[in-house]
């Protein structure tokens, strides 16, 4: 895609603005858009960083203050919490285990989760999320055990045994 601008140089800016409820965009290039910038309303960062992004984006010194990890250094490479919410990236290894639980807060902030699941297929995947499924069913029955929920530990069994029932007829029982 060329510069909607000067059409001569590829278009590597790209902008979306809502402007009266509907969506405008222009695709420019950078020395086109020097020039609009007061025009089009927006500002460019050459000194763009990305852990200066999610450093904001995730509110990081919030975090670490809240937990007190901002007096913890580690021991191999020195480095603190703050400097990682700085450079977006950690010393050595020894850093993963001693910022973990901060590491955990983002995460869950960020993916819902600290458990990276991927993506499954549609049409390959059905087996794959069959098998999640069944999975998922065992861990929530053996929680509903522990904690003596037995009604819920019923329905979840009948459940697992459906499963396994279609799984039988759908797969003729062959391991997932």
């Amino acid at each position: 895609m060329f510069c909607e601008e000067c059409e001569k140089r590829p278009a590597n800016v790209h902008i979306t603005k809502i402007v009266n409820g509907h969506k405008v965009e222009k695709h420019l290039c950078e020395q086109c858009a020097k020039k609009q910038q007061d025009v089009v309303g927006f500002t460019l960062f050459p000194d763009f960083s990305f852990a200066n992004f999610f450093s904001s984006m995730l509110d990081m010194d919030h975090i670490s203050s809240r937990n007190n990890i901002n007096q913890v250094k580690c021991d191999k490479c020195s480095m603190t919490y703050s400097q990682f919410a700085k450079l977006g990236r950690f010393g050595c290894d020894r850093c993963y285990d001693l910022f973990g639980n901060g590491l955990e807060q983002i995460l869950k902030r960020i993916h819902g989760n600290v458990q990276h699941t991927g993506k499954i297929p549609k049409r390959a995947g059905k087996a794959i999320r069959f098998k999640n499924e069944l999975e998922r069913y065992k861990m929530e029955l053996q929680k509903a055990v522990l904690n003596e929920e037995y009604e819920k530990a019923a329905e979840l069994r009948d459940k697992i045994k459906e499963l396994e029932k279609r799984k039988n007829n759908e797969w003729g029982g062959q391991n997932l």
